[in-house]
């Protein structure tokens, strides 16, 4: 497996392109299953999990093409189904895959869909999903690792109220009742800007959906759906990653495309500890250059609240603040599996319960470590940047699913790293 090494200690200074959110694209990718028309998508980033789900995608009869010179435009054109089953050797690469069951259900009445993969950072399981689509009509079985799902009077709209939030439950039944008989009213639904941003898609193609954004959501259900155009929001957490890799390298980066209002609570969390944040024409600029970073208290929590998606990467950070700091994980059960690796590089880390105590270290080495996820490998990336010596970051693949281009972002901005075979 292909690792990083990166020697560190320098601090960074440079420009970086902020990408498209992976975590808007894959549902709005998705959502061109709702529809018999051209799909126009702009800003679609170039990431391993957006190559499986066009894989699933193109299985279930979508065309996909992409346009010369143009990269991150996508057209996904499902003019009839050719399946109606989303297989366990794509869903188990991607726990996203499980999107398909709404649209699927919604458009043909019936779909089968294996329990989905990811990361292993927790069970999330996807009960809240099936129980959603049940209140409109829908029959669930469990059968050999698949969830079968059929609807033989069609979707009906429901009130559904979420016994927690869910982003993928709310996206998932936000799309089924795009093509429902009927008025579907969701509670307690997830607030993020991935949630808006696939509702502004959904409304482009002719859905009628309010509510987006907040708590509880209104969908108007129609006839079908029509092709559109829609552009990818920037991605917050390769944002708040880079915002990151400033302070922690004690450098200066400029982040083009990047937008706060994206951001919720991290934003104030992350100018608490000292670093300058300051909005531009087209992005931001970050500056830890001018004093140690203080260390700061965070609790993740849904949206607007502090990120989960932030959390490795901001204890990596706090590692060499000035001060200790409380980390407490509220969203999953198993995101603490970077502290081990953090602590072969001399960081100060203890771990009880849901909660981390990091005390700030003068300074870290670099040591081999192994990633564990997505953002846990991104967080080992960024003490690597901050640690005299070399490190050696095994196990990158998870990187690829989340994080396109990595390596080149960073050298452009002084960085010394290399991927090896």
């Amino acid at each position: 497996m292909d690792k990083i090494v990166i020697e560190g200690g320098r601090p960074l200074d440079g420009r970086i392109e902020v990408s498209a959110a992976k975590n808007a694209a894959l549902p709005v990718m998705a959502a061109a299953l709702l529809t018999a028309e051209p799909l126009d998508l702009d800003n679609v980033p170039d990431l391993a999990d957006i190559s499986s789900m066009r894989r699933l995608l193109q299985l279930l009869g979508v065309d996909v093409t992409h346009k010369a010179g143009e990269p991150g435009h996508m057209v996904l054109h499902c003019r009839e189904l050719l399946s109606t089953t989303a297989p366990y050797d794509l869903v188990r690469k991607m726990r996203a895959s499980v999107l398909a069951l709404g649209p699927l259900l919604a458009r043909a009445g019936e779909a089968w869909v294996s329990l989905p993969g990811g990361c292993a950072i927790g069970t999330r399981p996807i009960d809240i999903h099936l129980a959603g689509l049940e209140a409109m009509g829908a029959k669930i079985d469990l059968d050999a690792g698949y969830v079968h799902a059929t609807t033989p009077r069609g979707l009906t709209g429901a009130e559904y109220l979420m016994p927690q939030v869910s982003v993928g439950a709310t996206e998932n039944l936000m799309m089924a009742a795009t093509l429902a008989r009927g008025t579907t009213v969701l509670h307690n639904c997830a607030r993020e800007p991935e949630i808006v941003d696939l509702a502004d898609c959904l409304n482009a193609m002719g859905a009628r959906i309010a509510g987006a954004g907040t708590a509880h959501v209104t969908i108007e259900g129609v006839e079908a759906l029509q092709g559109a155009r829609h552009r990818v929001i920037p991605d917050r957490i390769e944002t708040g990653t880079y915002v990151m890799a400033a302070g922690i390298s004690r450098g200066r980066i400029e982040l083009a495309g990047a937008d706060t209002r994206l951001f919720g609570d991290a934003l104030g969390r992350l100018r608490a500890t000292g670093l300058v944040i300051d909005e531009t024409e087209d992005g931001l600029v970050v500056d830890g250059r001018e004093r140690r970073l203080d260390g700061v208290d965070v609790m993740t929590q849904p949206f607007p609240g502090f990120a989960t998606d932030l959390q490795a990467q901001f204890m990596a950070l706090m590692c060499v603040a000035d001060g200790a700091a409380m980390i407490t994980e509220t969203i999953f059960e198993n995101r603490f599996m970077h502290v081990p690796e953090l602590l072969r590089m001399g960081a100060r880390i203890n771990v009880q319960g849901s909660s981390a105590l990091v005390r700030g270290v003068e300074g870290l080495k670099g040591a081999p470590v192994m990633a564990t996820d997505l953002r846990a490998s991104v967080s080992l990336v960024l003490a690597g940047l901050a640690a005299e010596g070399t490190t050696e970051v095994n196990r990158v693949y998870h990187l690829d699913r989340g994080y396109a281009g990595l390596e080149s972002k960073l050298r452009t901005c002084g960085a010394r790293l290399e991927r090896v075979a």
